[in-house]
């Protein structure tokens, strides 16, 4: 549990410059594209200069392609040395893993391909704890690519729990700390803790806040005690940003996320977190 939070490079992709429909049509259509460059560009330098990461940009797609390809986390899930390429639900995502796929090579990490045609996993339907991996069982995820997941990761226990359409495992909870999930108020994701716990031998704490897509956080330690939150902004999601004050000596960075939003991402679905400690 030392090194959990702990992390040296973020990988996140560029918007296209001409985009195209798809998974998110309708909210391709309602997209201010100005106003996402302009988060996208915080996010990015929250990344390197207030976590101090190493940040690698994979090129957007050279002659346009759908946005929804700045979910980049749905690509990969990385732990430790191990990096475990997904396969996306979406078949038109799918062209996406080659690129990140020549990154995480060159990172040095050991890759890992879900090689089944059956098998569907996205990277937000997968927590990790610290301890374990939660996988959510999804429109986007199924049993079949929840058994990858085992199988990259063979220390860790590995549960499924079901989560309803439209959501992703993460669309309503994240990691606050070594030992806090962050999760939202609705039924679905109440219901969904609650599952989680029954499975778990451990005693997480819980910080629950009144908007489910506000649970969705980047919890990192920045130097040897620094535990650090990026979290949504208070012109979001003000009453949430108050419940993130009761997490003692945090920094707390807020991070707007209206327009990603509305292709069905959060923070975390951004980027893709690797510890490189060789």
């Amino acid at each position: 549990m030392s090194c959990f939070g702990r992390y040296t490079h973020a990988v996140v992709r560029g918007f296209p410059t001409a985009v195209v429909s798809g998974e998110k049509g309708e909210e391709v259509s309602a997209l201010d594209v100005a106003k996402l460059q302009r988060q996208l560009g915080v996010y990015t330098g929250i990344l390197r200069q207030k976590l101090g990461l190493q940040v690698v940009e994979l090129p957007a797609p050279a002659e346009g392609g759908s946005p929804v390809g700045l979910r980049v986390e749905d690509v990969a899930v990385v732990h430790g040395d191990t990096a475990l390429l997904t396969r996306p639900w979406d078949a038109n995502r799918r062209k996406e893993v080659d690129t990140v796929k020549s990154i995480l090579q060159e990172l040095k990490l050991r890759v890992l391909e879900v090689t089944d045609e059956t098998a569907t996993l996205d990277g937000s339907d997968v927590l990790f704890t610290g301890r374990e991996f939660f996988v959510g069982i999804s429109k986007w995820t199924n049993r079949r690519g929840a058994e990858f997941v085992a199988d990259a990761f063979k220390d860790f226990t590995v549960s499924v729990v079901h989560v309803p359409e439209p959501h992703h495992l993460k669309s309503f909870c994240s990691m606050g700390g070594p030992s806090t999930i962050v999760v939202g108020s609705s039924d679905v994701a109440q219901k969904t803790i609650k599952a989680m716990e029954q499975l778990t031998d451990f005693n997480y704490e819980k910080l629950s806040v009144p908007d489910d897509a506000a649970a969705n956080c980047i919890y990192v330690r920045v130097g040897n005690k620094a535990d650090t939150l990026v979290h949504r902004s208070a012109e979001e999601f003000p009453e949430s940003s108050v419940a993130f004050q009761k997490l003692p000596d945090y920094s707390l960075i807020p991070a707007s996320c209206t327009e990603v939003a509305k292709l069905g991402a959060a923070l975390s679905f951004c980027c893709i977190l690797i510890n490189k400690k060789y």
